[in-house]
């Protein structure tokens, strides 16, 4: 195990691009039973999904390019995971949403991260916890934010 015990110079930056990627490599598909980027996807269908998600609204809330979002729908429909179907009001796009066997699928999923998240952050409270996710979700908003604008020179 590799340990920290000095802290870096390297910046915020650096470190939430080392968190990053040891959390890839522990998130493995081994462990949640798909890759990392389909149990966000479904966890995103079945989180927000009465009556579907729209391939748009997954590009926009996971930050993946159509593409992606497409080739990933593509595996998790072949899986029998999830299905894009017509939306009746707008047949230019379409809902997707999970099955009976993919609801199962990120519900096993859902207890691996739970379990990851308990060990990584075991000296955590209850309160440390819900600090560090507002936290980093101000993180992520004020990235997105920063996105969204003009850069300033």
């Amino acid at each position: 195990m590799v340990k920290m015990d000095k802290e870096p110079d390297s910046g915020l930056i650096a470190l939430i691009t080392q968190i990053s990627k040891a959390l890839h490599r522990r998130t493995s598909e081994e462990l949640l039973g798909m890759r990392l980027k389909q149990f966000m996807l479904l966890g995103y269908v079945r989180d927000h999904g009465d009556g579907g998600v729209s391939q748009q609204e997954l590009e926009t809330a996971l930050l993946i390019d159509a593409n992606s979002v497409v080739l990933l729908l593509n595996e998790l429909e072949a899986a029998g995971l999830s299905v894009r179907r017509r939306d009746p009001h707008d047949r230019r796009r379409h809902l997707v949403e999970l099955t009976a066997p993919g609801r199962v699928a990120v519900e096993r999923a859902e207890k691996a991260r739970e379990s990851l998240e308990d060990e990584i952050l075991a000296e955590f409270s209850p309160e440390e916890r819900a600090t560090l996710r507002k936290l980093l979700r101000r993180v992520l908003n004020g990235l997105l934010r920063a996105t969204a604008e003009p850069a300033k020179l």
